[in-house]
C-alpha cells in the first residue's frame, strides 16, 4: 500500500494527491461494499429482499467487489510484467485474488445468496480500517514527532484512532478468517441446496462455485482446518452407537470420491511445481 503523501504540502493538496491513487479507488471500492452490504442486509431482515432497492444494493455491492479485487489484479500483473514475469492464464487464475474477483462477478450475475456477500464483507471491514489507519488519518493528521532511537532515527506518535484500529485488526483478524472460511463452505452447501430443488442456473453455479471453493483449499489454511474440523464432527456422529452400516458406508464413499475430487484437481499441476505462498485478498 503507497504511504501517505508528505506532511509539508498543505492539507488540500494532500488530500488531492491520495485521492488520485489507484488504491483510493480500491479503498472506495470495499466502503462502498460495506454500505451496500448494510443497506441489502437492512432489507433482508425486514422481508424486502425483492424490492428494487435490495437488489440494486445486492448487485452494487459485487460490482463494488469486482472493481477492488480487479484493481488489485491489475496492480499485480502490471508489476509482474515490470519484473519480466511470464505467466499465463493458469497462473493468473491461481492468484487468490483473480479467483475472487472472477467469484463476484459470478455472484453479480446469479441468482441472490445473501450469505454470499458475507465472506467479502468481512475483508472490507479490514482493509477499510487498515487504509483509514495507514493513509486517511495520517493524510489529515500527521503523526507527531516524539522523540529519536538509539541510532537518532526520529520515532512519531501515531494518533489515538490509528492505535485503536491497528488493535482490532490484530485482535479479530485471525477470527474474521475463521468466519469467512466457514461462511464459504457454507455457501457451497447453500448453492446444492438450490441445484437439489433445481433453482434457474444452480447447477452451473454450483460447479463454478465449488471450482473456486477447491481452488481456496488449496491456498487457505483456515478452509483446510474448517474441512478437517467438518469432516471430524461428521466422522464423531457416524461413528455413534445407533447409527445403520449403511449411513457409515455412504460416509466413507462421500470421503472417497472427495479425495478423488482433490487430487485430480491439484492446481499445482497446471501451474508447475510447488505452490507459491498465496497472497493475502485485498
Amino acid at each position: 500500500m503507497p504511504p501517505p503523501p508528505p506532511n509539508s504540502q498543505p492539507l488540500q493538496q494532500r488530500i488531492l494527491a491520495l485521492a488520485k491513487t489507484l488504491q483510493f479507488g480500491w479503498f472506495i471500492g470495499h466502503l462502498t461494499l460495506l454500505f451496500c452490504a448494510l443497506r441489502y442486509f437492512l432489507s433482508y431482515i425486514t422481508f424486502n429482499w425483492n424490492s428494487k432497492w435490495a437488489t440494486f444494493s445486492y448487485r452494487t455491492a459485487f460490482v463494488s467487489a469486482a472493481a477492488t479485487y480487479g484493481i488489485v489484479v491489475y496492480k499485480n500483473f502490471r508489476a509482474q510484467k515490470r519484473l519480466g514475469g511470464k505467466g499465463g492464464i493458469m497462473q493468473l487464475i491461481s492468484e487468490e485474488n483473480a479467483q475472487y474477483l472472477l467469484m463476484a462477478l459470478v455472484w453479480l450475475i446469479s441468482l441472490q445468496i445473501p450469505l454470499a456477500i458475507v465472506p467479502f464483507s468481512v475483508y472490507s471491514i479490514f482493509h477499510v480500517a487498515t487504509y483509514t489507519r495507514t493513509n486517511l488519518i495520517p493524510t489529515f493528521q500527521p503523526p507527531v514527532a516524539s522523540g529519536t532511537t538509539p541510532d537518532g532515527k526520529a520515532t512519531y506518535k501515531q494518533h489515538p484512532i490509528s492505535d485503536m484500529i491497528s488493535k482490532f485488526v490484530k485482535g479479530y483478524y485471525e477470527r474474521s478468517m475463521v468466519l469467512v472460511a466457514i461462511l464459504e463452505i457454507a455457501v457451497w452447501f447453500r448453492c446444492v441446496l438450490s441445484a437439489f430443488i433445481f433453482t434457474k442456473g444452480s447447477w452451473i453455479l454450483l460447479i463454478i462455485y465449488t471450482v473456486f471453493l477447491r481452488a481456496r483449499f488449496s491456498q487457505s489454511a483456515f478452509i483446510q482446518n474448517a474441512f478437517h474440523q467438518l469432516t471430524a464432527a461428521v466422522d464423531a456422529q457416524v461413528n455413534a452407537q445407533g447409527i445403520p452400516p449403511v449411513v457409515k458406508q455412504a460416509w466413507v464413499s462421500v470421503k472417497n470420491y472427495a479425495k478423488i475430487f482433490h487430487d485430480s484437481t491439484d492446481l499445482r499441476k497446471y501451474v508447475g511445481g510447488a505452490a507459491q505462498p498465496p497472497r493475502k485478498a485485498q
